[in-house]
């Protein structure tokens, strides 16, 4: 139902996996996240 309250969590964990599987992308798995959700914050309401 409420998409964004479930895109959220989803992107975090994928953003966990991906930096414990190559740490040399944190930088820009961090801005990507950001960009998400910031995103998901001001579109998705």
């Amino acid at each position: 139902m409420d998409i964004h309250l479930s895109v959220g969590p989803l992107v975090s964990l994928i953003a966990g996996i991906l930096i414990l599987v190559m740490p040399r992308l944190l930088n820009y798995i961090i801005a990507l996240y950001l960009i998400v959700i910031g995103l998901i914050g001001l579109f998705g309401k």
